[in-house]
């Protein structure tokens, strides 16, 4: 006989913790590295391995899966009342070049350890239960990152990011109808009652506070450009040191710069350069072109912007002592985001309720929830992760702490069940 309603914290209910963490380990098979890690760039060949291998999965526990005009997949949990918005869990598949077995698939999984439960429980939901795998998370092939969530939240345009292409010209939209999973619903007409996101914290402090659960309060704001810093070649032994516009010697400056603003914003200010391409990259020539990003972060939006407004100062001074140009272009702007309190008190008092160790968090990172926290409410958990050690092929965590997140996500999936039944 089917259970129908919410046990609150007298439920039964409990994920496989052990099939969660046979699940990241054999999906880390799709794109594994050498090293131990995974390279999964978004509408690659691996990437339409694991989806086909997620949507089989969902099948098997009786969901229906579909994917909209962006590739966005949604795997469907009926509920008692169908009518309904679902109550949505997500996060990503794809993962950086060197990326680790945990970084947005744990959300996925985590979700799908939730599906799992409710139907070997036979547990019904008035609402149906979505599971999400949102495309191209990680911006690191295509720019900018969250672009599909960013899309089904009306933050970007949908024409604009299906001509995106990545560093060696190739059309997102190509690759994504090359894969097979451009769908036929306009991304961003799919309806949501909330949103839930477990992921990994991709920090220190989970760990260093030996605490087992993260209670998301939102997510600090960021801002990435693209710079071009354009000299002139010359000849290396001929060219005296006063004639010369060397771009990479300026690029470098400016680099520093970089780091040297986010210190003086600290402790929770952060500035990056990640990307850097030298042109002619040749070495006994003069570099003429530098390209180069800068990522730079901070909680309060306001911090953002003055270390933006200090940071364009210097790079303009430093192109000046230089002689040479430069051309800043900001790609993506996400300012800081506060989640919804009803979802955020829902994980705090699943946490509670399982007796984890738990505190409130900001999160560094970007996340897909940060988009979706503009059109649904929304919250995440976080999972410690050895040393905060993130987007690298050493990536770690522990199988309880998986388990234990995946377990927080249930419950607080299932109180927002029970929650949105009164407040509609």
């Amino acid at each position: 006989m089917s259970q129908v309603g919410f046990t609150g914290k007298n439920s039964n209910l409990c994920v496989d913790g052990q099939a969660l963490w046979a699940d990241l380990m054999q999906t880390a098979e799709f794109g594994g590295t050498p090293k131990g890690g995974v390279k999964r760039l978004t509408l690659t060949h691996e990437d339409k391995l694991v989806r086909d291998w997620f949507i089989k999965t969902c099948k098997e526990l009786g969901c229906t899966v579909s994917y909209d005009s962006m590739g966005n997949l949604f795997a469907r949990r009926a509920g008692q009342d169908n009518t309904l918005a679902p109550i949505t869990m997500g996060s990503h598949l794809d993962t950086q070049p060197t990326g680790g077995k945990f970084d947005g698939i744990l959300g996925v999984l985590g979700g799908l350890s939730v599906l799992r439960a409710l139907h070997k429980s036979g547990y019904v939901t008035r609402h149906p239960i979505e599971l999400i795998n949102w495309t191209n998370e990680e911006g690191s092939r295509f720019s900018p990152p969250m672009m599909c969530s960013g899309v089904f939240a009306g933050i970007f345009k949908e024409e604009d990011i299906l001509e995106k292409r990545d560093r060696a010209g190739i059309r997102f939209q190509d690759e994504l109808e090359k894969i097979g999973y451009r769908g036929e619903e306009k991304c961003g007409e799919h309806p949501l009652t909330a949103y839930f996101e477990l992921h990994i914290e991709q920090g220190p402090i989970l760990e260093a506070e030996e605490k087992t659960i993260g209670i998301v309060t939102g997510i600090q704001g960021a801002r990435w450009y693209e710079v071009t810093v354009t000299g002139k070649d010359a000849h290396a032994g001929s060219t005296p040191m006063p004639l010369r516009h060397d771009a990479l010697v300026a690029a470098a400056g400016m680099i520093t710069a970089t780091s040297q603003v986010a210190k003086a914003h600290a402790p929770s200010a952060v500035g990056t350069v990640g990307l850097l391409e030298n042109r002619p990259n040749s070495s006994n020539v003069v570099p003429g072109e530098v390209f180069f990003t800068i990522d730079i972060r901070d909680p309060n939006d306001a911090v953002v912007l003055e270390m933006e407004k200090e940071l364009l100062a210097r790079i303009k001074t430093i192109a000046e002592e230089n002689n040479v140009s430069v051309d800043v272009v900001q790609i993506w702007d996400a300012p800081a985001v506060h989640f919804n309190k009803d979802c955020v008190a829902m994980v705090e008092q699943a946490a509670t309720e399982g007796k984890y160790l738990a505190r409130r968090i900001v999160s560094g990172p970007g996340h897909d929830a940060g988009y979706m926290a503009h059109v649904t409410p929304t919250a995440m958990i976080f999972v410690p992760c050895k040393d905060g050690l993130s987007h690298n092929e050493a990536e770690s965590i522990l199988e309880h702490d998986a388990t234990a997140g995946a377990n927080v996500l249930l419950e607080a999936v299932l109180k927002a069940d029970s929650f949105f039944n009164k407040a509609e």
